[in-house]
């Protein structure tokens, strides 16, 4: 047979790249209930769809070619939902699937296809940072200057979504926090640097958990938009993110079937909803009567969960829900729930995704704590977005909708339309603290008056 020496020897290639860290450190993968790159890939892609990029890439140094299959990355394209999408698996059992030279050639190349044909790019993420000795001394830092000067730079042409699956180090951590949407399974972590390196850094001991674990970066720090407990429910929830963006910024969202019994709920959201003024109520559960059945996808829901912001479907089309939640501070907004709502606006302004604002806000959450996060300069930022945001904007004002959160929840010209249920109250703030701001009238001094002069102001502030 012609060149069968040559194919033999291009099929041992194969085997060996498709080995990957070898049976033992797959095997304990398994055991500990993880899916390796490949089934990730497997998992996440339509059956038959996977086209690898860069399967016989090895590292750049001679000593360690043997032991680099795929130089730790897999990569290449497939489909989702019948949709292409580029995607990047990082094989831990390949040297902590570490940076260097050659998987960063193949990751650059990835990013460069992704943006041209505008199609989204999945990071799975697992990686213990840069390889050493690649990144030390004048030949290592020779590499990194040789890098992408707008390696990181996001224009969102197209989207970026990381699923962090494990210690997550280096460029797992810079692409999750460029991506559009981050998943993370519990027991997962980020952070700029190990806890090991970290703790020598700074001479005090850390833990992964503590450091980057998912409670800090879902409650905290904000950076993970999801957290679920295993890796097939994270894949799940890259592919459900997908499904309502556009490929790429220049086309509209997918549209899909309205499920059967979308409207029933819809008619039962005033049971939702008391009639008593200072009474609270979940809002996520009024969100998920008006959009269409099943459709309601939340993000960041543990962080600044004075507001919700969601993707959901109206009529099969993708929308971005904005909204109060008096389940939590009443619905105050504080400098966790302004960064969340900003940075949601953006999303959905930058692939075609009109925003709904459901407003019930008594204000901004003031005080010592909010100065000290910037809270002043986080709401200005929020106000910066909003009239550079080109997609529909709709506001329907559920109750109150008081002082400088008026305009920042959409109200006035920064929306298309403003809409107002007959239980809106539109003053600067509640009646009951008006009367005392006005005519500094406590309850206690005089009930009846109190009373008399609260009902006029929530007279004049009726929707």
């Amino acid at each position: 047979m012609p060149f069968e020496a040559m194919l033999r020897e291009l099929e041992e290639k194969r085997a060996k790249a498709l080995a990957m860290g070898g049976p033992e450190k797959l095997a304990k993968r398994a055991s500990e209930g993880l899916l390796n790159a490949r089934e990730r890939l497997d998992f996440l892609l339509d059956e038959g769809t996977f086209a690898e990029m860069g399967l016989h890439a090895v590292s750049a140094r001679p000593e360690m070619r043997h032991k680099t299959p795929a130089d730790g990355k897999v990569m290449g394209f497939g489909k989702i939902d019948g949709r292409e999408a580029g995607v990047v698996s990082n094989d831990f059992t390949v040297v902590g699937a570490s940076s260097a030279l050659t998987n960063s050639k193949k990751l650059r190349y990835m990013k460069h296809v992704t943006a041209k044909r505008g199609i989204p790019l999945v990071f799975l993420g697992e990686s213990a940072g840069a390889r050493m000795p690649d990144r030390m001394g004048s030949s290592g830092r020779a590499i990194s200057g040789g890098s992408d000067g707008a390696e990181f730079l996001r224009l969102r042409k197209s989207p970026w979504v990381s699923a962090l699956l494990g210690p997550c180090y280096g460029s797992s951590a810079w692409y999750a926090c460029a991506s559009d949407f981050v998943v993370m399974r519990k027991g997962a972590t980020m952070s700029v640097a190990s806890s090991r390196v970290t703790s020598m850094a700074i001479g005090q001991e850390t833990d992964a958990e503590t450091l980057g674990g998912s409670k800090m970066l879902s409650e905290l720090s904000g950076l993970v938009d999801l957290v679920v407990n295993t890796d097939q429910e994270a894949l799940a929830a890259v592919r459900r993110f997908l499904s309502y963006l556009p490929g790429h910024c220049n086309e509209a969202p997918p549209v899909q079937p309205v499920p059967a019994g979308s409207d029933e709920a819809a008619r039962k959201v005033l049971e939702l909803f008391p009639e008593a003024r200072s009474a609270v109520y979940d809002m996520r559960k009024i969100v998920a009567c008006l959009a269409d059945r099943d459709s309601v996808f939340e993000i960041k829901a543990r962080y600044g969960r004075t507001a919700m912001t969601a993707l959901a479907r109206l009529g099969g089309r993708s929308v971005g829900i904005v909204a109060n939640n008096p389940m939590y501070k009443g619905g105050a907004l504080d400098a966790d729930a302004c960064s969340k709502i900003t940075d949601f606006l953006v999303l959905c302004d930058s692939f075609n995704i009109p925003i709904i604002f459901l407003v019930d806000v008594p204000g901004f959450l003031i005080g010592l704590e909010g100065e000290k996060r910037g809270l002043a300069a986080k709401i200005i930022n929020w106000m910066h977005a909003l009239p550079l945001i080109t997609v529909p904007k709709i506001t329907v004002i559920v109750r109150k909708s008081y002082g400088k959160a008026y305009p920042n929840m959409g109200g006035g010209l920064n929306s298309d339309v403003v809409a107002c249920w007959p239980t809106a109250d539109l003053g600067f703030m509640d009646p009951k603290v008006g009367v005392n701001v006005l005519h500094g009238l406590k309850e206690q001094d005089d009930p009846e008056r109190f009373r008399e002069l609260a009902g006029d102001i929530a007279r004049d502030s009726s929707g």
